[in-house]
């Protein structure tokens, strides 16, 4: 049995996270970036490096880094997820550097992974191909060549932040199985146009290539094992942020309820709304407590990640998409309208729950690692 328990020191991250998110993501930021193409503030992603080190939070001291794991990257995305965060923090902090430490060879690691730590740089990892999935078997680009001389056609799509990243991961098949490959973001032959996206918080990008140069830094051998940890360590980290953004919901909602008055008394009063609030303080607790299980799952070498990753992020899809929508009829017709911001988390929500896989997907993950 799988015991978690945050420490005090964890704690004290958590609270030293909110305070920074609540003093540079207010919602009129929020806003104000997610109308801009680039998508965040250059400025304050320094700031989260410089002041915070939360770039380099899970990269080893030895390339630059905090050196610590999982867990404390829930909690940062936890709160990351009740501001809605305009950031490239999920590509380059997360995926990105997942997908290093679990899949690249040692020289690549120690050129980029500190840049990552340092804030200098923004990676991602394009994975999906057009029409396909985020099984790691759905990936069908292959890399033509060997050595050091090696070229890419084919369409990625979904890639986070790939319209502004520095550096690009591209997962593709060689000759002895799943690689990892780095494209130059001015290679010749390599387009990049940003997505038109329902959550214009979270930019996306499709990436064509067509006969582009790469260089091979995937490690030795088929690295299916390792981008299939590095994707669930991902989706456990998102299903963190859903959390969070689940909790804010059920806030908004909560404090509404106790102000908003209707024929005399506050509407938190009826019984109408004592159910729907509950029901949402149900579904807050379960959230967390899949994504903390994901998280501290995700500490141990054993499989138990991978069944945990896609429980959570089945429960918290849903969890994150009821409580926005329900947060918007709490709030009646204001909650209908752009100027509130129930909205921001429903786009959030509904977008988070097919990134990476919907629910149906990593419900099915999860019976085929339990074996059902």
């Amino acid at each position: 049995m799988l015991e978690f328990a945050f420490t005090d020191e964890h704690e004290e991250l958590r609270q030293m996270v909110r305070k920074f998110l609540e003093n540079k993501s207010p919602e009129q930021t929020v806003r104000r970036l997610m109308d801009t193409e680039q998508g965040y503030d250059p400025q304050v992603w320094s700031q989260m490096a410089e002041q915070m080190a939360l770039q380099g939070l899970i990269v080893p001291e030895q390339y630059g880094g905090a050196g610590f794991g999982p867990v404390e990257h829930a909690i940062v995305l936890e709160e990351m997820g009740r501001t809605l965060l305009c950031a490239p923090y999920l590509s380059t902090a997360v995926l990105a550097t997942n997908a290093l430490l679990h899949a690249a060879n040692e020289e690549a690691k120690a050129e980029i992974l500190p840049g990552i730590a340092s804030g200098q740089t923004v990676a991602t990892l394009a994975f999906v191909d057009e029409g396909g999935g985020w099984d790691p078997r759905d990936v069908a680009l292959r890399a033509a060549g060997s050595g050091d001389a090696w070229r890419l056609s084919g369409v990625k799509t979904y890639v986070l932040d790939g319209h502004v990243a520095d550096v690009l991961l591209v997962a593709a098949r060689a000759g002895d199985g799943l690689s990892l490959f780095r494209v130059e973001p001015e290679a010749p032959g390599l387009s990049r146009a940003l997505l038109p996206t329902l959550d214009l918080t979270r930019k996306l990008a499709r990436l064509e290539l067509s006969d582009t140069p790469a260089t091979r830094i995937g490690a030795d051998g088929d690295l299916e094992p390792g981008l299939r940890r590095a994707l669930a360590l991902t989706v456990s980290a998102l299903a963190a942020e859903q959390a969070g953004g689940t909790q804010r919901c059920l806030e908004m909602s909560t404090e509404y309820a106790k102000t908003r008055l209707q024929f005399g008394r506050a509407i938190g009063s009826f019984q109408a709304i004592k159910h729907r609030c509950a029901d949402m303080l149900v579904e807050v607790e379960f959230a967390k407590s899949a994504a903390y299980h994901a998280a501290f799952a995700a500490t141990r070498e054993d499989d138990e990640l991978l069944a945990a990753a896609s429980l959570a992020k089945a429960y918290c899809s849903d969890a994150y998409f009821h409580a926005a929508a329900e947060t918007i009829q709490i709030h009646g017709g204001m909650g209908f309208t752009w100027e509130h911001p129930a909205h921001l988390y429903f786009k959030r929500a509904k977008s988070s729950a097919v990134l990476f896989g919907d629910a149906t997907h990593h419900r099915e993950q999860l019976a085929d690692h339990i074996g059902v």
